[in-house]
């Protein structure tokens, strides 16, 4: 229990490899059926890998809900909603979305899922048969009975019915402050059992990896080392690309220097997993080294660790349309906009802790008719693919509050990307200046 989470879930996917390698030999490929007491074995595994799949459904709607509401009444009211609000969310909306169309684009190109033949003969003639026209995936973002869409875990819905739940008790202000209060420990409670289920996550890796190798083969493996590429240059490419264009046209400040800056920020993303256990960090080394004012801090970066999931919205899009080629399912350019829009929603619902993009894959996947029992193929690499997408999510909020900052006036002057470099001091001073605050200890 001492070693971390992501070495435990990593362990659990190499002895899940050995161990299916094992199983595999007994029947000479995939496909087969062991016996004896490999077959024990095996029914066990299987068994294992079900239950975690269902807890993982278990806690989908509630989480959802609870994280979605959550944040928007964590604004505290409309009047926040303001100028600062709008740049705000415009802000974090265009990035994510690029983040998805990055995805999108290299999924498509590279193809990771096409040699993983999974056997999907089925599926695609149930996907084929599902699939609906635009007027119908409109109308249905409109609940017409909630419940039963929670029920049938029909999620797009249930995330406009939750945004529209959070706003209008948000508006209430004072009426609503008890409900809110409700929302929030129930929101909490929700995150930690969450939790609780991805404490389980190296268990259910090794079984499902296991099982995995033994019914596709060695095909799947190759597959998913091709897809983990193809997430980690997505991911490198709005890291190192998109987002410091961004700072250096919008934020007119030097890319190179914020992140040598924030540093200590984006070390931790990595290790921990979790833009919120970052978040204090985050803050304080945003407003000592670069002088962005703390009103910007504590409104764009708390907002942030919320719904600015780039990293997360990218390998959301890149593992579902993986999944699709998998089970040799060839996703028209409707459904692929429909796979954008949901991730970009679904980025906004994810809670900021580790692993928490499984959770809300399940909406993309269900938005395009695809089973949850796809995650298996990809849940094993989903730690180490974590650590990478939170580095570019907190990265991005770090971006996003410079340029709000920028856009409202409140910065230093602008630094060149090109020559010279200011001071942190005279950052400091002149942020402090135009904030309108400064301690005892010149801060």
């Amino acid at each position: 229990m001492r070693i971390k989470l992501h070495w435990q879930i990593l362990l659990g996917l190499v002895l899940g490899t050995l161990t299916g390698l094992v199983l595999l030999r007994t029947v000479g490929g995939a496909g087969g059926e062991p016996q004896g007491v490999a077959s024990q074995v095996l029914g066990v595994l299987r068994v294992a890998g079900r239950l975690f799949i269902q807890l993982l459904k278990m806690v989908i709607i509630p989480l959802i809900i609870a994280t979605m509401i959550s944040g928007v009444i964590s604004l505290g009211s409309f009047r926040r909603l303001g100028q600062l609000g709008a740049r705000t969310f415009l802000y974090y909306f265009v990035t994510t979305a690029l983040a998805v169309v990055t995805g999108l684009v290299l999924v498509n190109a590279i193809r990771p899922g096409a040699g993983a033949d999974i056997g999907g003969g089925r599926l695609i003639e149930q996907y084929q048969a599902g699939l609906t026209t635009w007027s119908d995936m409109i109308l249905s973002l409109v609940p017409a009975n909630v419940f039963d869409a929670m029920a049938r875990t029909d999620v797009l819905p249930v995330i406009v019915f939750s945004l529209l739940f959070g706003a209008a008790l948000l508006s209430l202000e004072k009426e609503g402050r008890s409900l809110r209060d409700v929302i929030d420990a129930f929101a909490k409670a929700i995150i930690r059992l969450t939790s609780w289920v991805i404490m389980l996550a190296p268990y259910g890796v090794f079984a499902l990896v296991a099982t995995m190798i033994v019914d596709f083969g060695w095909g799947a493996l190759r597959s998913l080392a091709v897809y983990m590429v193809t997430v980690a240059v997505g991911l490198g490419i709005h890291f190192v690309v998109t987002l410091p264009l961004i700072c250096a046209v919008l934020g007119r400040y030097s890319p190179a220097r914020l992140f040598r800056e924030v540093s200590a920020a984006l070390i931790t993303a990595f290790s921990s997993a979790s833009s919120s256990a970052t978040l204090p960090i985050t803050m304080d080394t945003l407003e000592e080294n670069t002088g962005v004012p703390r009103r910007y801090t504590s409104f764009v970066l708390p907002i942030g660790a919320t719904v600015n999931m780039d990293g997360t919205a990218l390998y959301e899009a890149v593992a579902v349309v993986f999944i699709a080629q998998a089970y040799g399912l060839d996703l028209t350019v409707s459904q692929q906009v429909l796979i954008f829009v949901t991730a970009t929603l679904a980025a906004i619902g994810a809670a900021a802790i580790p692993s928490a993009g499984l959770f809300t894959m399940a909406i993309v996947l269900k938005a395009v008719g695809l089973p949850l029992e796809g995650v298996a193929l990809i849940i094993g690499v989903d730690r180490i693919l974590d650590m990478l997408r939170t580095t570019t999510n907190v990265w991005g909020d770090v971006v996003g509050t410079v340029v709000v900052a920028r856009m409202d006036g409140a910065m230093p002057e602008p630094i060149p990307v090109h020559v010279g470099h200011v001071t942190t001091e005279g950052q400091r001073a002149g942020a402090e200046e135009a904030d309108g605050w400064r301690d005892e200890g010149g801060h």
